[in-house]
């Protein structure tokens, strides 16, 4: 594989939801499942990833709820209740393993930032991959997934490395965002949470998967600490 896009780049961190763990399906399902209950319109994927949010009670009153009618503490533990259900059918996207092992072959050093309560994302990580891959898998002290804002701030500072020589790859808006917050650079996939339209509307490098990050486009890196 030709990581040679990413010579200058010297820590990779990771969002897991979307972007590493494929769970669109699983997310979709778990909503469609309370929007049935409540007699509202079912998501479509499509419909899902134009509308999915952060903070993600917002995504929930584009979705049909309505808070003044329902406590949001109640509808946002359902909502993990019947994603924890099926989690286990999720799986990695397919070019994930490869990925990491080149990069930790390489040198590079991985982390996991995430928006995941903290003992859960543990749980699904383990599962799937050897955790020690990455030297810091960091998750939210609560399932209400409102921003992980601080906690990038907290892991850059961590890394201690310049920032022009660290990364952020996630699937949302909300990833450049923290990206930005945090003062790295920001690479966005369209196969996670949200659509390439609204994805390229952050002004981020965004492709289609991780195997375009290694394929196409090398000038899309200009201006991002690749090259």
């Amino acid at each position: 594989m030709a990581f040679n896009l990413l010579n200058n780049i010297r820590a990779i961190i990771w969002d897991w939801n979307g972007t590493l763990l494929d769970d669109l399906e699983v997310c979709i399902n778990a909503m469609n499942r309370m929007l049935k209950k409540r007699n509202y319109p079912l998501l479509t994927e499509a419909r899902y990833k134009e509308i999915f949010t952060f903070p993600v009670q917002d995504y929930y009153v584009e979705a049909g709820f309505d808070f003044s009618q329902e406590n949001w503490d109640t509808v946002a533990m359902e909502f993990i209740a019947n994603y924890r259900e099926n989690v286990h059918r999720s799986v990695l996207h397919g070019e994930v393993i490869n990925i990491l092992q080149e990069f930790r072959s390489m040198g590079k050093r991985q982390f996991i930032l995430s928006a995941m309560q903290q003992d859960f994302l543990m749980e699904t990580i383990t599962a799937r991959l050897d955790p020690f891959i990455f030297e810091v898998i960091a998750g939210l002290n609560d399932h209400y997934a409102a921003t992980k804002v601080e906690n990038a701030r907290l892991l850059v500072q961590e890394i201690g490395l310049p920032k022009s020589q660290i990364i952020m790859i996630g699937d949302t808006i909300h990833d450049f965002e923290v990206a930005e917050e945090a003062g790295i650079g920001c690479i966005l996939v369209s196969n996670g949470h949200q659509s390439m339209a609204r994805l390229e509307q952050t002004g981020a490098t965004v492709v289609d998967n991780l195997i375009d990050l290694l394929t196409k486009h090398p000038d899309k890196f200009q201006g991002i600490g690749l090259l």
